[in-house]
């Protein structure tokens, strides 16, 4: 059973400009994938799918291999993380190079686990999961959410639950944002990666952060150094 890691890591980042390869805590933030994926010891390639020569030659020193470039049809915005994957995939097989599992992981993500990254290979295994992927439980019920109309007034958004003890209703949970663990046989013939057999893995608060701002990235050096203290 073969296993590869894909670190989609495209060079025109707009929110943080150079964002894939800016510094975080000393070294280029997609180096903490690269080596969280080395440490778990769950993979037979890691490699990182990018258009752009200095970040493919920063994933490489990092030991990551960069076998071809990404096509420039998937380095736009629109391009989605399925048609990045499915180009890797299709590449690899002209390649004549097969893969059982694969794991994406998003290269701006310094506070990735190789614990969580073994984890998840595991249970996806185990569980016999088309795909699997790692979410983060909501703080309050959204069930008891509200809206704000155009008169700046505030309403329930579902208003069976205006009354509801908050305790009495049913956990819900968001995408992490982090990696997402797939068959890929699955993958290729759903290309999707949530389906009806898709499992979940409940992270902490403290080990994800979304970074797309500069407070987000300060917030994400304070967890780091939290978790490192």
């Amino acid at each position: 059973m073969k296993s590869l890691a894909i670190i989609p890591a495209r060079g025109g980042s707009k929110r943080i400009p150079r964002k894939n390869i800016r510094p975080f805590m000393g070294k280029p933030v997609i180096g903490y994938p690269i080596t969280a994926a080395i440490q778990s010891e769950c993979f037979d390639e890691i490699m990182v799918s990018t258009d752009d020569k200095e970040i493919a030659e920063v994933a490489q020193s990092f030991g990551a291999t960069v076998p071809f470039m990404r096509s420039e049809k998937n380095a736009n915005d629109h391009a989605t993380t399925a048609d990045v994957l499915l180009e890797v995939l299709e590449e690899y097989k002209k390649l004549n190079k097969h893969f059982d599992y694969c794991c994406c992981i998003y290269p701006v993500t310094p506070l990735i686990d190789a614990e969580i990254l073994s984890g998840a290979m595991k249970k996806i295994i185990e569980t016999g999961a088309d795909s699997l992927m790692p979410v983060i439980r909501y703080s309050h019920p959204i069930q008891r959410a509200l809206q704000i109309d155009s008169q700046d007034r505030l309403s329930f958004i579902y208003p069976e639950n205006a009354l509801a003890r908050t305790q009495d209703l049913s956990p819900t949970f968001h995408d992490a944002g982090q990696f997402y663990c797939f068959k890929v046989d699955a993958f290729q013939k759903n290309k999707t990666l949530i389906s009806k057999n898709t499992a979940a893995i409940q992270m902490a608060e403290n080990h994800v952060q979304d970074i797309d701002t500069e407070e987000d990235w300060q917030m994400a050096e304070l967890k780091y150094c939290f978790n490192n203290q």
